[in-house]
């Protein structure tokens, strides 16, 4: 078996001693650049340096353009946002992302799937509090007043039927074109579909009767105004509800 010092010739020979010295001459060179010039810190919080308007810091809400879909609340991997009750404007109770930023990894997820830019990125990184309850912040806490729209994060994805035809400069989002489609042998009328779309894209129309003479009631969609959120797939309880993904 072979000893470790027979590799030790394999290597090439070193000036003795360089280990030690190259890193304490580098500390010696900076010391003197820095004792001759203006001193490479700053007195923060006195001062604080420049931050562009696209840095990720903690998520804002602009709360006259939520929807309350809950699309944020599904993007999030740390699950630090939840929809809460709150009066908006008009004292009218809706719900609304509350973040808990103290789980938050600043991923800015929230930002990118939100359809209507509601959710956005700030430049806000000052967020120490003395206990965890201060870090919850709810969506009136969340508005970020000098919020613009280098903030906004918008989620462009590539459909495959595009590269496939050599088409590499129009990238999408889901919200632009996934839809749910109705499998109508499932669908029972109840109408959930329509009372949880948070824009009003869903109508319940009539199509027929029953043997008992009552009116069959189906959803239609109306795909300009639909966002893909998939509230009423997850609340429809016949699963009658998919969406197609456009690829």
């Amino acid at each position: 078996m072979a000893q470790p010092t027979e590799y030790y010739s394999k290597y090439p020979k070193k000036f003795k001693g360089t280990g030690i010295i190259t890193p304490v001459l580098k500390v010696f060179k900076h010391m003197f650049k820095t004792t001759f010039h203006r001193p490479v810190t700053i007195l923060y919080p006195y001062e604080k340096e420049w931050v562009p308007d696209n840095y990720r810091g903690r998520p804002g809400l602009r709360f006259d353009r939520c929807l309350g879909c809950g699309i944020c609340v599904r993007a999030c991997p740390t699950t630090c946002i939840e929809l809460v009750e709150v009066a908006d404007d008009d004292g009218k109770m809706v719900l609304r992302p509350q973040v808990n930023v103290g789980r938050c990894m600043m991923c800015g997820y929230c930002a990118e799937y939100c359809p209507v830019d509601a959710m956005t990125t700030t430049t806000d990184y000052e967020l120490a509090e003395f206990n965890r309850y201060d870090l919850i912040y709810d969506p009136r806490r969340l508005h970020f007043e000098y919020t613009t729209d280098m903030m906004e994060v918008h989620i462009e994805e590539h459909l495959m039927s595009n590269l496939a035809k050599g088409i590499t400069d129009q990238p999408t989002a889901f919200y632009n074109t996934d839809r749910p489609v109705l499998e109508d042998k499932k669908c029972i009328g109840c109408q959930k579909c329509a009372k949880v779309c948070p824009v009003n894209a869903i109508e319940m129309v009539v199509v027929g009767q029953n043997d008992k003479g009552k009116d069959i009631k189906r959803p239609k969609i109306d795909e300009a105004t639909c966002i893909s959120c998939s509230n009423c797939i997850i609340d429809c309880p016949k699963d009658a509800l998919k969406m197609n993904e456009v690829l």
